[in-house]
């Protein structure tokens, strides 16, 4: 067994001529199984302690710990479990002057440091970020969570004119069975909407900052599905903060709010939109005629979120590596991408198409697994490997062999 890449963990067995296999071979499977059973629950106990090590790091991205040297040596850098995650993330080392310098992953410090904290790209200048960038680029390193190529949400002049919420990711409207499955996956606490007294005022919450901060995320049943005991459908709000004060929270102004307790905090709340929006559902448009097409038009080719604007940037760093370079073009909103038969413009956010010259939709229904075996991400996005997929797909699309596909895009094609 080994936690490989990314704290991956890998039960493998090797044979008598060297080379190994995933799969147990016949031998141990009939002369050990007693053996062979407890080792495939250990790697399973190992996997669960990982996926539980790697959320609590990535909660410390809000909270602003530190510890001294020694101490984050012997429970993170040095630990047979937590270690695996915490050397492929970037760390802050304080010298004895009281500066701070990020230092490469896997890399040790420049003489004895005296206090540690995890690295947070909203402390850094642009250029900074930027190199870290492109090293994990260069060097191949998948981080065990995005950190490096992590989203920033500043307070915007907006946010600051209606001072205790933000709208950013209100008017939203989503598959609600999918955002509360996430809601529960990112550890916020929900009531489920219904048509139940006090069912249609739904509140998402999580704590942050260890403890010392709530965001609520607000939201309630689509117009349509007002009156359903279960919607399937949920219409966005907005996000407002609480401060604990002893046993109590306390509503206070977004400007009074720590920068990395705001940023993570609106980071899982584009997630959840960017995810369970019925814009960035292929199959809307065969709906036919529907209350929430204006929607789905304005919001599935709309403004670049945050995390489309990493995603942009990573593409950016990531196409001259590829054999589709040279047909591959970023303009704003839009990755470009020049076939034989078409031009296609796919949107950075919803990953959905339009072709060239007439500005048609092109329906593409996903497929599971990466763009293509030799092509590094820098962080798990699945809609950046669907982007990077259908541009391959599209770049060569004299040879696809898919009815659905060149029906679309033969159809008008001038």
């Amino acid at each position: 067994m080994a936690i490989e890449e990314a704290a991956t963990v890998r039960l493998t067995f090797t044979r008598p001529d060297g080379t190994t296999s995933r799969t147990a071979p016949a031998a141990l499977k009939d002369g050990f199984p007693d053996e062979l059973r407890e080792l495939k629950a250990l790697a399973k106990e190992v996997r669960g302690t990982l996926s539980a090590e790697r959320a609590r790091l990535e909660a410390l991205m809000s909270a602003g710990r530190e510890w001294p040297y020694d101490e984050w040596c012997r429970h993170y850098r040095d630990h047979p479990v937590t270690g695996t995650l915490a050397r492929g993330l970037i760390w802050e080392f304080q010298d004895a002057n009281g500066r701070w310098a990020a230092v490469v992953p896997t890399a040790a410090p420049d003489g004895r440091p005296e206090r540690v904290r995890l690295w947070h790209p909203i402390r850094a200048s642009a250029d900074e970020i930027g190199s870290w960038r492109e090293r994990l680029l260069t060097t191949e390193l998948r981080q065990p969570f995005k950190q490096a190529f992590r989203e920033i949400y500043l307070l915007t002049p907006a946010e600051r004119e209606t001072g205790v919420y933000s709208n950013r990711f209100a008017a939203h409207i989503v598959h609600y069975r999918q955002l509360y499955a996430l809601f529960k996956e990112r550890g916020w606490q929900a009531n489920f909407l219904g048509s139940y007294d006090g069912g249609y005022d739904g509140r998402a919450r999580a704590e942050f900052g260890d403890g010392a901060w709530r965001a609520c995320f607000h939201h309630e049943p689509a117009a349509e599905d007002h009156d359903r005991y279960s919607p399937e459908h949920a219409a966005t709000d907005q996000v407002r903060f609480e401060r604990r004060d002893g046993r109590r929270w306390r509503e206070v102004p977004l400007a009074k709010v720590p920068p990395p307790v705001f940023s993570e905090a609106m980071r899982d709340v584009d997630l959840f939109v960017g995810v369970t929006s019925i814009a960035a559902d292929p199959d809307w448009t065969d709906r036919g005629e529907d209350r929430y097409a204006g929607y789905w038009r304005t919001a599935t080719f709309g403004e670049l979120t945050a995390s489309a604007e990493v995603r942009r940037e990573a593409l950016a760093r990531i196409l001259p590596r590829l054999r589709i370079a040279d047909r591959c073009t970023l303009d704003g909103r839009f990755l470009i991408v020049r076939g034989d038969l078409r031009t296609y413009r796919i949107h950075l956010g919803s990953a959905n198409i339009l072709m060239e010259p007439d500005d048609a939709y092109l329906c593409i229904v996903p497929s599971r697994g990466r763009p293509n075996g030799k092509v590094f991400l820098p962080f798990e996005d699945e809609r950046l490997s669907l982007i990077l997929s259908k541009a391959l797909l599209l770049a060569a699309d004299t040879k696809i062999t898919d009815d659905t596909i060149l029906h679309q895009i033969k159809r008008d094609a001038r």
